[in-house]
């Protein structure tokens, strides 16, 4: 998956989610993990730190 499309799911997830999205995130990452997906886990850790890098930029 390229980088607009995890920019993408990070945005739908913001603004479902507002302050709460970067937790879903988390939440979606161990769901992936603990299935043993490595391809989702890897997904949702991109998505995640877009999260962060979005939270931060709008925070400057």
């Amino acid at each position: 998956m390229d980088m607009s499309q995890v920019h993408n799911i990070a945005k739908r997830l913001i603004e479902a989610h507002g302050t709460k999205a970067e937790a879903e995130a988390a939440r979606q990452f161990q769901e992936a993990e603990g299935a043993k997906d490595d391809e989702k886990t890897e997904l949702w850790r991109r998505v995640r730190a877009a999260i962060r890098e979005m939270k931060s930029a709008h925070e400057s």
